[in-house]
């Protein structure tokens, strides 16, 4: 009976110490190096899922609703250090949506208090930080500093505002666990709250 307890201890020590380790948070931040660039990434390692806050005629349509996807990052060229915020848009209803890249196309609203959006150009690398859900959207980063991640770890509701081609809004919310995965993100890149 000691030597079946002997065998077992090490497999039921393993799922207990991995049982502990799974209550963390879904999306957790990561640090890669592009091997082409020799750019180090600093991202989360799954991006935020954005869904349609108003789909109504989606559902009478009989189609799912549009989403979107965004995620912090952050670029380390031999110690110069960027940011930007990396936006995908998946619409999947006929209103075209043109270049996220324009000004006023995207307006991120945190706590329903709108700030606008710019474009900007990100280092060339081997791959993006986070991968496109859907080969038909829009994906660009956009200006992204400490205050920014700051107001976005401290709000309760994160949207982003999208105008389409046919200056219709399209709006999509955040889950509620969304401001936590910033907060994640800026401790494990040493940015305080304060």
């Amino acid at each position: 009976m000691d030597a079946m307890r002997v065998r077992w201890f090490p497999l039921i020590a393993a799922l207990v110490l991995g049982a502990g380790c799974a209550g963390g948070p879904s999306v957790k931040p990561v640090e890669t190096l592009d091997e082409r660039s020799g750019v180090t990434v600093g991202s989360l390692a799954d991006p935020i899922e954005l869904v349609q806050s108003d789909p109504t005629e989606v559902f009478v349509a009989g189609k799912r609703p549009s989403f979107a996807l965004l995620g912090p990052v952050e670029w380390d060229q031999m110690g110069v250090i960027s940011e930007g915020l990396w936006i995908h848009i998946a619409p999947v209803d006929a209103r075209p949506i043109g270049d996220i890249r324009a000004p006023a196309a995207i307006t991120l609203l945190l706590d329903e208090q709108p700030l606008m959006l710019s474009a900007i150009e990100a280092p060339q690398l081997g791959r993006e930080p986070y991968k496109r859900a859907a080969p038909w959207g829009h994906a660009a980063y956009f200006t992204l500093g400490t205050q920014l991640l700051k107001r976005m770890a401290a709000s309760r509701d994160i949207k982003l505002q999208i105008r389409t081609q046919d200056d219709s809004i399209i709006v999509y919310s955040a889950a509620a666990d969304a401001p936590r995965a910033i907060a994640e993100y800026m401790k494990d890149r040493g940015i305080t709250a304060e």
